[in-house]
C-alpha cells in the first residue's frame, strides 16, 4: 500500500512528524514501512509557465520555437521538441539552473541557431512512471489546467513534494489497504482523532429506483449489492489533485467518473464500478454465476470465456462485468456517456480470487475484495463516490439507492481479562493502561470487574480471538516496553555439537581454498544414482517420481557436480572450483523396494565431495599459469584433514574405480577404513560430459568429525640446531613413496622429526623398472645439539630398514 503523508495528514492530526518519524512509529507498531520515497528530492527550479507564442524553430522541422511567460518580468524563449507544444497552454518549466531527476541540470543554450533558457518538462522527466501518466500526456509534454497560477510551484501542483510511505503489509491487515484505515492505525498510535470526510447525499426529485432494479442469484457469492444513478454527466479530466494522488498511489489518471471510483478505492478501501447506463440496454440488474463457456469481452478488449464458479453482473441476459475482477466493454464509460451507474457490492473473496486467478486478471479491487472489505463502507462509499460525481463531473445525484441486501454481519465481540493479558505479556499493565490502549483503537470497550468486554469494528476482521486483542494491546503499548526474562530452572546453554563445528570448519577451509559450496539435487537418474557410490548399494527408486531424472536417491553427490561443472563449461565458465556437503541414501533391505509394503526408511549419511577443473592458479601479468593436477586436489584434501585434525591418521593407496582415471585414482584410509576416493574422472567419462581434465573426491564426514582427536599440544621453539640428510632410493616403480615414507619415519625413531619427498625420476639414466625417489630427512633433539655420530647411526637403521623391506639401494 502506497501511502501520501499529505493526503493522509487530512484524514489524522499527525502533530509536526515528519515522514521518516512517522514511518518509524509505524514499523515499530507492527506494520513494516519499507520505504519513504520523496519524488522531488533531486528536482528544484520547475515551476509553471504560460505558453504566450509557438511557432516552428526556422532551422528544424522537429522543434518549436516558444515565448514564455515564467511570471517574471520579461519572458524567456524557449526550443522545445515535444508534438504537442502550443499557445495558451500552462506547462512545467524546468528554469536556467534547475535540477532534474538524474542530476540533470539545466543551463542556456542554442538549439540550430536559437537560443533556449529553459526546458518544458513531460511527467516522465519530472521522475514520473510512464505506465501512470495520462494518455493524453504519454507522448509529449504536461498541460496543465488554465486555472494554475504562471510562476508557481509545479512540483507542489504535481504532489512531487509529497513523501510517499510504502507499507509492506501482511494478508490479514487488509483494513490498512485505504487510507482511511491507515488514518484509523496511525490515530491510534498518536493518540489522536480521525476526521472522517462528510458527505452530503442528494436529494433530487427523481428517484434511483425509478431507472434500475436489481436482482441478485447469488446471494452467498453476492449479499450486498448497492447502485446508484448519476445524470447528466460531462466526461472529461478529473481535478489535477485527484489526478496526482492517483499516480502517487500507483494508478494512472482516465477521466473524471472512473478517476473518483478509483480515488474512493483508495480512499475508503472499497471497490466500485461505473457502468454507462445508456448501453446496458435493459433497466436491470441482476447478478447470477455464469454459465459454463459463457463469453465476455473485458475492458482490456480481451474475449474471455467464463466458468460456472465465476460471478458476473448482467443486463437480465448478457454479462456487463466479472465480479469484482474487471468490467465489460460494452458497458464501459467513454466520452459519450451522460448517465452512469455507479456500482458499490461485498463480493465474496474466495469467488474473486478463483475468477482472477482463472484470468490472470489482478487489480487493485480484486486483491481487496479477496481479502475482505469492509460492509460498513459499502453505502458510505458510494455516497461519497456520487458527492464527488456531482461536484467534478456536473452530475445529478438521483436520491435514494437501489440495492439487494441479505448481508448480516455483526461485530466480533470478545471477553478478555486483564490478568490473560499481563500473564502472556509479561507485564502488569493496568486497566486503565488497556482501556486507553482499545480506546485509541476506537473499539467499544465495557471493564467489569478486571474484565474486557470488546465489540470489534468491522473494519478490523483479522481480530477473532483473546490473542489478537493481547497482539492489539502489545504493539500499542510498545514491543520495546515488554520486559525481558530469562528461563529459569535447569536450562541447557546453546552451542553447536562437535558436529557442527568441525562441518563448520570444513566449509570454512574449503571455501578459503577457493572452492564454492554448490547444492546439488539429491534425486538423480538410475543410472547416475549408481555411480561413484563409496559403498555399493542397489539404488532406491521413489514411488511417485517427478521424472526419470529425479527418480532414484543418490548414492553418491558427484554425479551432481560433475553435472554442475558441465553446465558451467558449457557457458565458457572454464576454470570451476565446488564442493557440497549432502547426504546420500543407501537401502537398507534387499528386496524390490517397489513391492515394499513396509515402506522401510533408508539409511542416510553425510558425505563431503568437491570437483576441480581448468586453471587453479594463474597471474597472467607475470605469465604464470597452474593447471589443476592430481596433487592440487590431493593438497586441498590433506589441507583439510590438517585442520580437521587427523591428518597422522590419513594414507592413501591406489585403487580401482568405475568411472575413474586408472593410473591417477587413489583411496583415501583413516586407520585401515576406506572413507573416500580422490582421483581424476576417467578420460571416456570426461568426454562422454564435454569435461575437460577434472579431479574430484569424495568422503564419508562421519568417520572424520567423529574421529577422537587428541588435544592439542604445544611444543617450544626449538634452541638447538637441527641437522638434514637427503636421500635418493632407487627402488622397483611398484613401490609406493607413501611406504617409504612410512619405513622412514618408523626407523628413524625419536630423533628423526621431519621426513619430506621433493624429487621423482624415471629416465634414460635409470634401469627399466625403477625408479629414483628422493627424501629429505630433519634430526633434531629439543634438549641438546646432536652430534655426527648420533645422526649417522639414526641415518644407518633407516637406510637399512627401506633396503630390508623394499629392496632400496642409495642412488649412486
Amino acid at each position: 500500500m502506497l501511502v501520501s503523508y499529505k493526503w493522509l495528514n487530512e484524514y489524522v492530526d499527525l502533530n509536526g512528524l515528519s515522514a521518516e518519524e512517522l514511518a518509524e512509529k509505524i514499523t515499530r507498531s507492527g506494520i513494516e514501512v519499507e520505504s519513504v520515497e520523496h519524488k522531488a528530492a533531486s528536482i528544484k527550479g520547475v515551476v509553471v509557465g504560460h505558453v504566450l507564442e509557438c511557432e516552428k524553430h526556422p532551422n528544424a522541422d522537429k522543434l518549436n520555437k516558444c515565448l514564455v511567460d515564467l511570471g517574471d518580468e520579461a519572458p524567456v524563449q524557449i526550443i522545445c521538441g515535444a508534438k504537442n507544444v502550443a499557445k495558451g497552454q500552462k506547462v512545467a518549466v524546468a528554469t536556467v539552473g534547475a535540477v532534474l531527476p538524474g542530476n540533470f541540470k539545466i543551463k542556456k543554450s542554442k538549439l540550430r541557431g536559437e537560443e533556449s533558457n529553459g526546458m518544458i518538462c513531460s511527467l516522465q522527466e519530472l521522475g514520473i512512471e510512464g505506465k501512470l501518466i495520462p494518455k493524453d500526456f504519454a507522448e509529449g509534454i504536461f498541460v496543465f489546467p488554465n486555472d494554475v497560477e504562471v510562476g508557481s510551484d509545479a512540483l507542489a501542483l504535481l504532489n512531487l513534494d509529497d513523501k510517499i510511505l510504502e507499507l509492506g503489509l501482511t494478508p490479514n491487515r487488509s483494513d490498512c489497504l485505504s487510507m482511511l484505515g491507515v488514518a484509523y492505525e496511525v490515530a491510534a498510535i498518536l493518540g489522536t482523532e480521525v476526521k472522517l470526510p462528510a458527505i452530503e447525499k442528494a436529494t433530487d426529485s427523481e428517484a434511483a429506483s425509478d431507472y434500475i432494479s436489481i436482482k441478485v442469484d447469488a446471494p452467498e457469492e453476492n449479499p450486498l449489492y448497492v447502485a446508484k444513478i448519476i445524470k447528466n454527466v460531462k466526461i472529461g479530466p478529473s481535478p489535477l489533485w485527484v489526478q496526482t494522488r492517483l499516480m502517487s498511489a500507483g494508478i494512472r489518471p482516465h477521466n473524471n467518473v472512473v478517476d473518483i471510483t478509483n480515488y474512493i478505492l483508495l480512499e475508503y478501501g472499497q471497490p466500485l464500478h461505473a457502468f454507462d447506463y445508456n448501453k446496458l440496454g435493459s433497466k436491470e440488474i441482476v447478478v447470477r454465476l455464469a454459465h459454463e463457456g459463457e463469453k465476455i469481452t473485458t475492458l482490456d478488449d480481451t474475449e474471455r470465456t467464463l466458468k460456472a464458479s465465476h460471478l458476473v453482473i448482467t443486463n437480465g441476459k448478457d454479462p456487463i462485468a466479472m465480479a469484482g475482477v474487471m468490467g465489460g466493454a460494452n458497458s464501459e464509460v467513454s466520452d459519450s456517456t451522460t448517465t452512469v451507474l455507479l456500482e458499490s457490492a461485498y463480493f465474496n473473496g474466495q469467488t474473486v480470487r478463483n475468477a482472477s486467478k482463472d484470468h490472470g486478471l489482478r487489480s487493485e479491487a480484486s486483491a481487496r475484495f479477496e481479502k475482505g472489505v469492509d460492509p460498513n463502507r459499502i453505502h458510505d462509499a458510494a455516497e461519497r463516490a456520487a458527492e464527488l460525481m456531482e461536484k467534478y463531473a456536473s452530475g445529478d445525484v438521483l436520491s435514494g439507492v437501489v440495492e439487494v441486501n441479505t448481508l448480516r454481519v455483526e461485530p466480533a465481540v470478545i471477553e478478555i481479562t486483564l490478568s490473560k493479558i499481563n500473564q502472556t505479556l509479561g507485564t502488569t499493565i493496568t486497566s486503565n493502561e488497556v482501556l486507553e490502549i482499545f480506546n485509541r483503537l476506537q473499539f467499544d470497550v465495557k471493564l467489569d470487574d478486571e474484565i474486557f468486554t470488546i465489540t470489534i469494528p468491522t473494519r478490523r476482521g483479522d481480530i477473532t480471538i483473546q490473542e489478537d486483542l493481547i497482539e492489539e494491546v502489545a504493539r500499542l503499548y510498545g514491543y520495546d516496553n515488554l520486559p525481558t526474562t530469562l528461563p529459569s530452572g535447569e536450562t541447557t546453554p546453546g552451542g553447536l555439537t562437535e558436529n557442527q563445528r568441525k562441518r563448520r570448519a570444513a566449509k570454512r577451509f574449503l571455501e578459503g581454498a577457493g572452492l564454492n559450496q554448490a547444492i546439488t539435487y539429491s534425486l538423480t537418474s538410475e543410472e547416475k544414482s549408481k555411480n561413484y557410490a563409496i559403498e555399493k548399494r542397489d539404488p532406491i527408486r521413489l514411488a511417485m517420481p517427478m521424472s526419470e531424472e529425479r527418480s532414484h536417491l543418490r548414492l553418491s553427490i558427484l554425479p551432481g557436480l560433475l553435472d554442475v561443472v558441465s553446465y558451467n563449461l558449457a557457458r565458457k565458465n572454464d576454470s570451476v572450483s565446488i564442493y557440497e556437503i549432502g547426504s546420500v541414501f543407501l537401502k537398507t533391505t534387499d528386496h524390490d523396494q517397489d513391492h515394499d509394503l513396509d515402506h522401510e526408511q533408508p539409511d542416510e549419511y553425510e558425505h563431503l565431495a568437491g570437483a576441480i577443473t581448468g586453471l587453479w592458479h594463474s597471474q597472467l601479468w607475470q605469465g604464470e599459469k597452474k593447471a589443476v593436477d592430481f596433487y592440487v586436489a590431493k593438497g586441498v584434501v590433506e589441507g583439510l584433514f590438517e585442520k580437521l585434525g587427523v591428518s597422522q591418521h590419513i594414507s592413501y593407496q591406489t585403487a580401482q574405480i568405475d568411472g575413474m582415471h586408472p593410473g591417477r585414482t587413489a583411496e583415501i584410509v583413516l586407520d585401515n577404513e576406506v572413507i573416500g576416493f580422490i582421483g581424476q574422472i576417467h578420460p571416456q567419462v570426461q568426454k562422454e560430459l564435454d569435461l575437460k581434465e577434472t579431479y574430484v573426491f569424495e568422503l564419508m564426514t562421519k568417520p572424520v568429525f567423529e574421529f577422537n582427536v587428541k588435544p592439542l599440544q604445544y611444543m617450544s621453539i626449538p634452541r638447538f640446531p637441527s641437522i638434514t640428510r637427503d636421500i635418493a632410493l632407487v627402488v622397483d616403480s611398484t613401490v609406493n613413496a607413501g611406504t617409504l615414507k612410512d619405513i622412514i619415519e618408523t626407523a628413524g625413531g625419536s630423533l628423526l622429526k621431519e621426513v619430506s619427498i621433493f624429487d621423482l625420476y624415471e629416465g634414460e639414466h635409470m634401469e627399466q623398472g625403477k625408479k629414483s625417489i628422493a627424501f629429505s630427512l630433519k634430526y633434531f633433539d629439543p634438549d641438546r645439539t646432536l652430534t655426527d655420530e648420533e645422526v649417522v647411526k639414526a641415518h644407518e637403521k633407516v637406510l637399512k630398514a627401506v633396503k630390508e623391506q623394499t629392496g632400496a639401494e642409495l642412488r649412486g
